[in-house]
């Protein structure tokens, strides 16, 4: 069955048109696998007119699928499965990656159960083995082992964790063909958009500073002086998962395993305790910050600057402290 299927496939996410990062790490890692199937590295990109197609040959792609129409404009994963869905069938690629984001978490099990095949969520390594099959890593039982994972239809499908390889290197005198494809819509329509809800634009696994609140936070309301704490120092909120599940701040800014990965160069974790769950989610962080009233909270063991104390009290310290230092600058 594997044999005729060939290449490698990476979805590209775009938003208001513009292409997002992970899509470059994929195209990145394509092209060290493709170096040892000798096999083309495609990309696809779904939206209205005016995507910058040619940088995903830039990126690394040989050939780009450009399913082009204004429905793509909002992230409706039915219409997106059935276009993904004609075009696996018609080139036939041996693997498909996909971004492991919102988007693409929702999309990949959709398009793998709709093409009968299996899918590996969340991945942290992908290789490729003797057998030159897709060997997909990811982290299980809390990040305690290492799972590694084959799969035995095709497409060979995983999601991959945004962060986790280098953007393939950019080379605008790259050569490749960009294919516009005609889009499928649906007869009837399934599912309507009526609006978009979102409490803020901003992707916080971008940030190089994040201060984030966990369930030492009381009220709602106290997470406006975490945000004045990470304003000063130019970063963003973040929370745990008991921040989010009490409705304190939306899913978009939960750190941690079932959330987003971030590695900022400051993480402030705030009334963190520690679980294993939150930890996978920021421990790789330049330089981190507890602050905990419970001396053996478990974020202290990969702390590099921990402060046993509470928060309330730290908290208003520092944000004092900074705004003197910021005056003095200006005095000066």
């Amino acid at each position: 069955m594997g044999k005729e299927y060939s290449g490698i496939l990476v979805f590209a996410e775009q938003k208001n048109g513009q292409i997002h990062k992970v899509s470059y790490e994929l195209l990145g890692k394509a092209r060290q696998l493709s170096d040892k199937l000798n096999a083309p590295v495609y990309s696809v990109v779904l939206g209205a007119d005016g995507i910058e197609a040619e940088e995903l040959i830039y990126r690394g792609a040989d050939k780009v699928f450009y399913i082009q129409d204004d429905m793509f404009n909002l992230p409706e994963e039915v219409t997106y499965t059935i276009n993904l869905k004609n075009l696996i069938k018609d080139i036939k690629p041996e693997i498909f990656l996909i971004g492991a984001t919102t988007l693409g978490r929702s999309l990949a099990p959709r398009l793998a159960a709709s093409l009968n095949t299996g899918l590996t969520a969340d991945c942290t390594g992908l290789e490729i083995d003797e057998d030159r099959k897709l060997v997909q890593i990811r982290p299980a039982f809390s990040e305690n082992i290492l799972a590694h994972i084959k799969t035995y239809t095709y497409p060979q499908m995983a999601t991959v964790r945004y962060k986790e390889f280098d953007e393939g290197t950019r080379d605008a005198k790259r050569q490749g063909d960009i294919l516009k494809v005609e889009a499928l819509r649906l007869e009837n329509e399934l599912v309507k958009v009526i609006t978009q809800l979102r409490s803020q634009e901003i992707n916080i696994s971008d940030a190089n500073v994040v201060v984030a609140a966990g369930k030492g936070l009381k009220k709602a309301e106290d997470m406006a002086m975490l945000k004045e704490l990470a304003d000063l120092l130019g970063g963003v909120v973040g929370a745990s998962r008991e921040i989010v599940e009490e409705g304190f701040i939306s899913k978009d800014f939960q750190v941690g395993y079932s959330g987003n990965r971030v590695k900022p160069k400051l993480y402030i974790a705030c009334g963190i305790s520690g679980a294993p769950q939150h930890l996978a989610g920021m421990k790789e962080s330049g330089f981190i910050v507890a602050i905990n009233t419970d001396p053996s909270a478990p974020i202290f063991n990969i702390a590099d600057y921990g402060i046993v104390d509470d928060m309330y009290k730290v908290i208003p310290d520092l944000i004092t402290k900074i705004k003197e230092s910021s005056l003095e600058t200006i005095n000066c």
